[in-house]
């Protein structure tokens, strides 16, 4: 007779080719004796992760691929992985085979001897645990990002940022509808959720070196930590791609008056011909900002992309403007002069234009068409 599911380990992997064989060598030695199977999660990796696991999973069907296509994203990789489980428990560990899997089976008894939990972490700064062979540079950015997330969680924990858990799995599934996906934490979305506190304790392990493949750690990844922690404070007054639309606007703004004193005032052209050419290249600079950033998970790939990009921006951009200073116009006549709260409501109106404007025609477009 064959033996319930009792655990699903998720796997989220990026060019991790190198390391799928190993990993599963030590789940195999780690959860001996229990029923449990590994989901590998991969954003379409280069390297062939996908293949590699599909090579092991042909010979042990405790394996299974998901991959990924025109999608990417840590946290929202665990959260599919998560929901693709019929395992009561699902763990989370990364592919790189910096957690200690050996750390499962506790994690696992901890759950099964303890009803009222709903939730074990691996913590790297628990007494007992360690960051292993972190520089200082390191050791300062994990602390900040550590004091930054305990600000808006309702929990009190260590590690915050700890990306190697387990949890009852019909948790996930009534959270995922309230989760943002943003960032490379879902630990951190999964708390935040949560109309209740979740009940947790956390574990010691040492965290590894990696030994093969590259770190992802890079400024992009530090930013969208940022915008996570953003989402879950005041995302909910002010949507968050609204938040960085409108912050690019105003960096905008500022490309705008240095390119036109650079014109007008040095080269020097006329006032007009100046203002033209600054407008034109705020637009430029905004768009591209936007297809980084702001539209990262719809991002604009490839000439024909970008070029028929651009050209709806710039024309959305340019209604804006024409709304911007219609609405000014009206409101300076209505209220007798007013006019730095006329110019501001012009601007708002401008901003909110642009961007459900952009986000339909500019963005909107090949975002459907990759996710059909």
């Amino acid at each position: 007779m064959t033996r319930p599911l009792e655990l699903a380990v998720v796997i989220p992997v990026f060019n991790e080719a190198a390391n799928v064989g190993q990993l599963v060598e030590r789940l195999d030695v780690a959860l001996a004796g229990r029923c449990w199977e590994a989901i590998f999660v991969d954003d379409d990796s280069p390297d062939g992760t996908a293949d590699a696991a599909r090579a092991l999973a042909r010979t042990d069907p405790r394996i299974r691929v998901i991959q990924r296509i025109g999608r990417r994203g840590l946290a929202t990789a665990c959260v599919e992985g998560m929901c693709a489980t019929a395992a009561p428990l699902v763990a989370v560990i990364d592919g790189d085979l910096q957690h200690d899997e050996a750390l499962l089976p506790a994690m696992f008894a901890a759950l099964a001897e303890r009803p009222e939990l709903d939730l074990v972490i691996g913590s790297r700064f628990a007494p007992g645990g360690g960051t292993g062979d972190w520089d200082r540079d390191r050791r300062g950015k994990s602390a900040l990002a550590t004091r930054l997330a305990r600000m808006v969680l309702r929990a009190d924990l260590s590690d915050p940022m700890s990306g190697f858990f387990m949890i009852r799995t019909q948790i996930v599934r009534d959270l995922a509808p309230g989760l943002s996906g943003i960032g490379f934490k879902i630990l951190l979305d999964l708390l935040t959720a949560s109309r209740r506190p979740l009940n947790f304790i956390e574990l010691p392990y040492v965290f590894r070196s990696r030994a093969a493949g590259e770190s992802k750690l890079d400024h992009v990844v530090a930013l969208e930590y940022l915008i996570a922690l953003y989402d879950r404070s005041f995302g909910r007054y002010v949507p968050v791609r609204f938040a960085m639309f409108s912050a690019v606007g105003a960096l905008g703004a500022a490309v705008h008056m240095i390119v036109l004193a650079l014109l007008f005032r040095v080269l020097p052209l006329r006032f007009l011909t100046a203002t033209i050419l600054a407008t034109i290249a705020a637009m430029t600079f905004n768009f591209f900002l936007n297809n980084a950033l702001t539209y990262r998970d719809q991002r604009l790939r490839g000439m024909r992309q970008m070029v028929d990009g651009w050209v709806s921006f710039c024309v959305v951009c340019s209604l804006g403007a024409v709304a911007n200073i219609g609405v000014a116009a009206f409101l300076h006549d209505v209220r007798n002069g007013n006019w730095a709260g006329s110019a501001l409501v012009g601007v708002i109106v401008a901003a909110v234009w642009n961007f459900a404007l952009s986000s339909r025609f500019t963005w909107g477009r090949y975002g459907r068409r990759r996710t059909a």
